[in-house]
């Protein structure tokens, strides 16, 4: 008789040791398997069956939105697909359900070019008029985190775990680590950009080495994704913009900019470390919405008088 809860902490240890997932996968995995060994009361996992699993399935429905439910219940298969890979049970009870989920499509927020354009030119403005040295190296480093965050497309968690020797200046490249380690190399396309993280890196040199992370805080300690979303927060209010502005918009701009300039997808889906093409196309609706608008205010069409 195997325990429910005993082979989970073995699979989540599993992913960790074996899989070498992220922090944050592992802690979704924990939760969504927490709450079903919670809410389901089996102690063997031999006794978990389909209609148990349905039953949960459908307080989940109840509970969340499709798109969390469908995140829990792939929790739940890559469990089970475990337990049965390892022959823990001899049949895995996913086998007989069939699952459909019809999430709305939700577009991915972007940031006007023209805003990126007033946010950045607010930080140089802050970074050429500071008052003190710690000022100046502030709005440095800010400059710093925006233009990688924009010339890249990174995730604001692959931006604050970006170790120091990742970061070749000498050929504009960065080594990203994404979701479940995978690697990835990003050229940077502007030399600008180059210039000012080399200007960053100089200044931040002996803390940077220090520490072995690129980006880090005044006490030279890596910076954390919550502070780089207060100096998002400031400089938007600084620079009088309206919208609501968050790290990873950065990266739904960047994707719809080059899709817009006609780049290959299967490009932009390698850039942003996207397992699948599927996850990438969402940005297609991007531009679509913008090709409609485009078309009902600029097309001649609408001026015929018949």
């Amino acid at each position: 008789m195997d325990n429910l809860q005993t082979q989970i902490q073995d699979y989540l240890t599993y992913c960790k040791t074996q899989k070498c997932l992220d922090e944050k996968t592992l802690k979704a995995y924990k939760i969504d398997l927490r709450q079903f060994q919670e809410q389901t009361d089996v102690l063997d996992i031999t006794q978990v069956t389909s209609h148990i699993l349905e039953n949960h399935i459908a307080r989940l429905h109840q509970q969340y939105k499709p798109k969390t439910v469908k995140r829990k219940v792939a929790s739940l298969k890559a469990l089970f697909h475990y337990f049965e890979y390892r022959e823990i049970m001899d049949r895995n009870p996913f086998g007989k359900i069939q699952l459909r989920f019809r999430e709305p499509v939700i577009l991915p927020k972007t940031i006007p070019l023209r805003t990126v354009e007033t946010f950045l030119s607010t930080i140089y403005q802050q970074y050429r008029t500071a008052k003190t040295p710690y000022q100046k190296r502030t709005a440095l480093r800010d400059i710093a985190v925006t233009e990688l965050l924009f010339a890249t497309g990174m995730r604001i968690s692959e931006l604050c775990t970006l170790k120091d020797r990742d970061v070749d200046l000498s050929d504009g490249t960065i080594l990203i680590y994404g979701k479940g380690r995978k690697e990835r190399r990003i050229q940077i396309g502007n030399i600008s950009v180059i210039q000012i993280l080399q200007e960053y890196k100089d200044n931040f040199h002996t803390k940077i080495q220090s520490c072995s992370h690129f980006f880090i805080n005044q006490a030279g300690k890596p910076l954390s994704d919550q502070a780089v979303r207060r100096m998002i927060n400031k400089y938007t209010s600084l620079a009088s913009i309206e919208l609501h502005i968050t790290p990873h918009m950065f990266r739904h701009t960047f994707a719809t900019s080059l899709l817009e300039a006609d780049v290959d997808i299967r490009y932009i889906q390698e850039m942003l470390g996207h397992s699948s093409i599927n996850i990438t196309e969402i940005y297609t609706h991007v531009t679509m919405a913008k090709q409609r608008d485009i078309l009902v205010r600029k097309h001649p069409r609408k001026d015929f008088n018949l």
